[in-house]
């Protein structure tokens, strides 16, 4: 079973390179684990900002959905992120909230099985202003409800507040 250290908490609040810090800490060659389609050129500068933020240390890996078919045995694996990541799963099961936590779970459970060290980064969507629109209202709870199932199988858990880690976990 993995190690898992959860990072949660909302847009800029430093999850991403307080998860970074620490997996180098842990790790000479860790790996990164992308989980974002390029949706458009702004979204396609986001990824290019959090590239250069990485030296050779690191291997790149870009996954959309099924990070259980890689094999990261012994190694420190940083996920960013799982709001990307559930995205991929909402948008492919055409924005149906139970069919699209039911396979985010049922492939979260196959990628832990493995033996390595894993750090997860995901964001805190409740504690921001209330979607407006019903698919970003069922978005928000979709994303609620897996950082709730992925943070009570965490070993530590952190929540982001404007670059300050807080361990709440672990």
């Amino acid at each position: 079973m993995a190690t898992i250290t959860f990072i949660t908490g909302g847009a800029r609040s430093g999850k991403s390179s307080f998860a970074q810090r620490l997996a180098e800490q842990q790790s000479e060659n860790p790996v990164y684990l992308a989980t974002a389609r390029i949706w458009d050129e702004d979204f396609a500068n986001r990824i290019k900002r959090h590239q250069a933020d990485r030296d050779e240390r690191w291997t790149t890996l870009e996954e959309e959905k099924e990070l259980s078919k890689h094999d990261f045995a012994g190694q420190t694996v940083l996920l960013d992120c799982i709001t990307l990541w559930l995205t991929n799963f909402f948008y492919d099961c055409n924005y149906q909230i139970d069919e699209a936590l039911e396979a985010a779970k049922a492939e979260w459970t196959k990628f832990i099985k493995q033996d390595m060290n894993l750090i997860v980064v995901s964001n805190e969507l409740g504690m921001g202003v209330h979607p407006e629109n019903e698919s970003a209202r069922k978005f928000a709870d979709l994303q609620g409800w897996m950082n709730q199932f992925i943070a009570k199988q965490a070993d530590t858990v952190y929540l982001m507040v404007a670059g300050i880690e807080v361990k709440i976990k672990g």
